[in-house]
């Protein structure tokens, strides 16, 4: 609703603006933050930021219903995508029952309620200076930042945030399974559980484990799945971290004939790093590959933008590339072995998956190990 047009500029103006810098507008929503980002050419800086920050703190909210519909294909299209969807069904039966489970998009029914006055409310209760952070790279000074948030954004918000701050759920819902019947080519899969917190101290050591796992061409799982067996073409670990809590993951696609056979080197891979553990080459390479994607990373304003201003408004520290490389060289074998021994055992971890046939998945079950509650749901 926020490209819908502001107290200076309507929707089309907004438009025709950033194509007149040859820039780039857009926004992005994760479950704990909204982004709103722009890029073009340091001399529109003022124009820039005046209309964005029109649109975003004075929003009119005009043409609701029309933006109903545009969200209901945006689920629509997401719904269409098993790979994409069964991360949002890990992270629901994780998360069971806590806000961070839910979808970001939402759902179809509650697009449809939600109202102006719902939608008004939940803007003048966020999006106020307590709330925000202005964050940018590139050729810019400093001061002509602060000058242009004074400008545009201190005048008449000052409203005290309204926003709840919501626990983190405490446990594991380890006895959780859930199949989610479609008719789909592929098994879509997902293994997971709790994780760590964005200010974890362990965090580097997990993104050491994710490289060895899952996270990289040379992986534990791309190695043995794809490369040596060829049962997969998409096989890979994941995590997320959230400032009071995070998950962790395993997915794969495959056809129903490779899904208990994909599962039994998932199994074994985990087991393989609790009981012995990584050799140095793998640390080694790890690590590597850690600091040359951080250091590369930052080579883009948009990423070096996008960094600060997540860090600053999740409460997170804010390291120095110095810094960040001297934590990725000290994680070491045993620390990458406890946390695998903490997050990825195989018998504690929630399982999901999208396909035509239940017994498929229930076969796979069996080789992860453990107890769960097998309930299944129509995709």
């Amino acid at each position: 609703m926020l490209f819908k047009g502001g107290s200076k500029y309507n929707a089309v103006e907004i438009a025709q603006i950033f194509d007149s810098f040859g820039g780039e507008l857009n926004a992005a929503t994760a479950r704990e933050y909204t982004v709103v980002h722009a890029r073009f050419l340091d001399e529109h800086l003022d124009e820039a930021f005046e209309v964005m920050a029109d649109m975003v703190v004075h929003p009119v909210f005009a043409e609701i219903d029309l933006e109903r519909e545009v969200v209901v294909e945006e689920i629509a299209m997401y719904e269409d995508s098993p790979g994409e969807l069964i991360t949002d069904y890990l992270t629901q039966a994780i998360f069971n029952g806590h806000p961070l489970g839910k979808s970001v998009l939402g759902t179809t029914q509650i697009i449809a309620a939600v109202t102006p006055e719902q939608i008004k409310g939940y803007h003048s209760g966020h999006y106020t200076l307590p709330n925000m952070v202005v964050a940018a790279a590139g050729n810019i000074e400093q001061e002509q930042l602060v000058e242009l948030a004074t400008r545009h954004l201190a005048a008449g918000n000052g409203a005290a945030s309204q926003a709840r701050t919501v626990t983190a759920p405490a446990r594991k819902v380890a006895e959780n399974a859930c199949f989610y019947e479609k008719d789909t080519q592929q098994y879509h899969v997902c293994f997971g559980g709790l994780g760590l917190t964005r200010h974890s101290d362990r965090r580097f050591a997990l993104t050491i484990l994710d490289g060895i796992l899952g996270g990289s061409a040379s992986s534990r799982l791309f190695q043995e799945v794809r490369d040596k067996r060829g049962l997969a073409y998409s096989v890979y670990s994941f995590s997320t971290l959230y400032s009071d809590s995070g998950l962790v993951g395993i997915y794969f696609g495959c056809r129903g004939e490779s899904v208990s056979e994909v599962t039994g080197i998932v199994t074994g891979q985990l087991q393989s790093i609790v009981e012995n553990g990584v050799d140095d080459g793998e640390l080694t390479r790890a690590k590597e590959n850690a600091k040359g994607r951080t250091v590369l990373g930052m080579e883009t304003t948009h990423n070096r933008m996008s960094r600060l201003g997540k860090l600053t408004v999740t409460g997170s520290d804010i390291l120095s590339m110095d810094e960040i490389i001297e934590r990725i060289d000290a994680v070491t074998a045993a620390d990458v072995r406890q946390l695998a021994a903490d997050l990825y055992r195989p018998e504690d971890m929630v399982a999901v998956a999208i396909g035509p046939d239940v017994k498929v998945f229930e076969k796979a079950l069996d080789i992860l190990g453990g107890q769960r509650q097998l309930e299944v749901k129509k995709s």
